[in-house]
């Protein structure tokens, strides 16, 4: 139980910087407690709820939201969840979580490889 306080902890965290906390909280629950794929996304959506509310909130007062920018990306992200349920229901259990590893795999190497830095400003 103290353990899947620590996780939801951390993912939270991960989540409120932006830094893919539902991911974290995925492969704890997969992984650690041996859970379903499925059951484990739902729990996730589940988490990311309250989490997300609170991230925007604290967002929103410190102006860091472009709600102009954001509204067509949520229009954008709600197309890809009808999609993304739809995919969830028709590939296998064992299909999805390759499917996921394979995200995960190629978000990897594109950071370790391929990370774009800022150049940093010479100081006076």
């Amino acid at each position: 139980m103290a353990w899947n306080i620590v996780a939801a902890f951390f993912s939270g965290m991960a989540a409120s910087l932006g830094l893919g906390g539902g991911g974290i909280l995925l492969l704890y629950l997969v992984l650690a407690l041996n859970m379903e794929q499925l059951q484990a996304q739902g729990i996730n959506l589940i988490f990311f709820l309250p989490c997300a509310v609170i991230a925007i909130i604290f967002y929103t007062k410190k102006r860091l939201i472009d709600w102009k920018a954001a509204l067509p990306i949520l229009a954008g992200g709600l197309l890809g969840v009808g999609l993304g349920v739809w995919i969830a229901g028709v590939v296998t259990a064992e299909w999805l979580a390759r499917i996921f590893g394979g995200f995960l795999l190629l978000l990897g190497l594109r950071e370790f490889f391929f990370r774009k830095t800022k150049s940093t400003k010479k100081r006076k």
